[in-house]
């Protein structure tokens, strides 16, 4: 993954739950839409299957990671089908360790000061704040303070009326998920939908820069 792929658009992707013939259409909504970055996570059934096809389909138009990695396990099924990065929603030690040195961007998750510390000091690239919807925008606000020079990526409850706040807070980059890769809209293969949205978050961010 070139992370300058997200630093030009500080927003990502989080699909659950796709089905294997989904990920051609869904993958071409997402880049029309014009979001950069999109993960996949691993409690996703045939994930490996589908993070492959997606790297294949991509032809490097969008970066495509794994999320929702909790174990050793789950990180070498994600890069044995060509997982570009890793994005986390605990620190394990191990898995950033070894992502650290194989130079393989990683977001581990945290939340307390302790936790965003930990994580950023064993080498994350950016520390995924989760769950955010639970303290929101002031909580990033508050942790840029003693740690100015941490990037923070706010995931859980970014929505479209709040990603203005997440950024004026100090977040460097914010993710969503359910609010747009909606159970129903995959179900239905309403892709539309899914690109119309998407593009929404991708203009709401854009606004921010």
């Amino acid at each position: 993954m070139n992370v300058n792929s997200l630093k030009s658009l500080p927003l990502m992707g989080i699909v659950r739950g796709v089905l294997l013939e989904s990920v051609e259409p869904l993958l071409e909504a997402v880049i029309a839409s014009g979001l950069k970055t999109i993960e996949i996570t691993m409690n996703t059934p045939h994930v490996g299957s589908i993070i492959s096809k997606a790297k294949t389909i991509s032809r490097g138009r969008i970066a495509v990671g794994a999320g929702t990695v909790v174990s050793e396990e789950d990180l070498q099924c994600a890069l044995d089908n060509g997982a570009e990065f890793i994005v986390m929603p605990i620190f394990s030690e191990g898995v950033v360790n070894f992502c650290v040195k194989k130079n393989i961007p990683v977001f581990p998750g945290a939340l307390t000061p302790q936790e965003v510390f930990r994580a950023w000091s064993a080498g994350a690239c950016m520390v995924k704040v989760f769950p955010a919807s639970r303290f929101g925008p002031g909580y990033i606000k508050d942790l840029k303070g003693p740690f100015d020079k941490i990037k923070l990526m706010a995931v859980g409850g970014v929505a479209l009326d709040n990603i203005k706040d997440y950024f004026s807070a100090g977040s460097d980059a914010v993710a969503f998920g359910a609010s747009v890769f909606k159970k129903e809209w995959l179900a239905n293969k309403d892709f539309e939908s899914i690109k119309n949205l998407t593009r929404e978050y991708v203009n709401a961010v854009t606004m921010c820069l």
